[in-house]
């Protein structure tokens, strides 16, 4: 188990502590508590997207603390610092979405359990699927959950209905395991800048392309077709119309105006059924709208100072 890398420009948060994981299935996890420095509103449960993990989220992190705020996150299962389920420690790969709520599971009851309430829940791309997964399967234990670019649907494939039909026909082929057509286990963060889908700062992005040339484990490449098959399932349930009315916590949804991964339009349409949710827009970001330039993350911690931890009811 890999403990927190501190690289250039990114030292470790003081007093962060490492707590070890295991899932109901056995699956490995690495999971991280970072305290405020004096009594805490409350916690803020930070969940990643797809190929992220914690070191990248120190940032995000401190600007928490400084807000009061205890913060627990967690590398999701065959990602960052947590085991893998393939012998290629590039393939982030799993079988169903719901194996993530197993990393939930054991997150709140052996993490989160010891954390100050109320709870909050702030996530991104993949990590808001999964959130909103756990809301409309049960009332989620946080108060609110604010949402970056959540993976509702993609934007990144180019034709949907057969990339859908053809992971599908692949992964009952037994071929769940590979890479995905044409896909290969090299990280966006290992290419240049200028390529990258992410971010328009530079610097953000070598900061984090920094943590990854000095600890390459943390990385994977690009998904599996188990794991898209597995994707596009979950999408598929969050394109009924009744699946988001289901879901009473309150959310605060960002999305990105020059978004290459996840599909705008299905964020809004997804927002715009549920019951007590609110939209920003924030023109001119990227989809790490937490790695962007100061004038996007700035937009972000408005909206979010003025929504968490907020007087609005579920």
């Amino acid at each position: 188990m890999i403990d927190l890398v501190a690289a250039r420009d990114n030292p470790v948060p003081e007093n962060a502590r490492v707590v070890h994981l295991r899932a109901r299935d056995g699956r490995r996890l690495r999971a991280a508590v970072f305290p405020s420095a004096g009594q805490a509103r409350g916690t803020v449960a930070l969940f990643q997207g797809h190929n992220e993990f914690i070191e990248k989220y120190f940032e995000t992190i401190n600007d928490l603390r400084r807000r009061g705020f205890d913060v627990a996150t967690l590398d999701w299962r065959c990602q960052g610092g947590s085991g893998r389920e393939l012998d290629d420690p590039r393939k982030g790969h799993v079988d169903d979405f719901a194996d993530y709520q197993l990393d939930l599971e054991v997150f709140l009851t052996e993490v989160m359990a010891e954390r100050p309430q109320p709870w909050f829940a702030l996530a991104h791309s993949m990590g808001g699927a999964i959130m909103l997964d756990m809301a409309y399967g049960a009332r989620p234990p946080f108060q609110r959950m604010a949402l970056v670019a959540p993976m509702i649907d993609l934007a990144i494939v180019r034709f949907p209905k057969a990339s859908r039909w053809l992971a599908e026909t692949l992964d009952m082929m037994g071929l769940g395991g590979m890479y995905i057509p044409l896909g290969r286990g090299v990280s966006m963060l290992e290419q240049p800048f200028e390529k990258n889908r992410l971010t328009t700062d530079p610097a953000r992005f070598a900061r984090n392309a920094a943590i990854v040339q000095q600890k390459p484990e943390l990385v994977i490449g690009d998904p599996t077709i188990g794991w898209a098959n597995a994707a596009f399932r979950l999408m598929g349930r969050f394109a009924a119309p009744e699946y988001p009315r289901r879901i009473r916590t309150p959310i605060l949804c960002f999305t990105c105006g020059r978004e290459e991964i996840v599909s705008n339009n299905a964020i809004e349409r997804f927002a715009g059924n549920l019951t007590n949710a609110l939209l920003i827009p924030v023109q001119g970001a990227k989809h790490e709208l937490l790695m962007e330039r100061d004038i996007f993350r700035e937009q972000f911690w408005r909206a979010f100072d003025a929504f968490i931890p907020g007087e609005m009811q579920a």
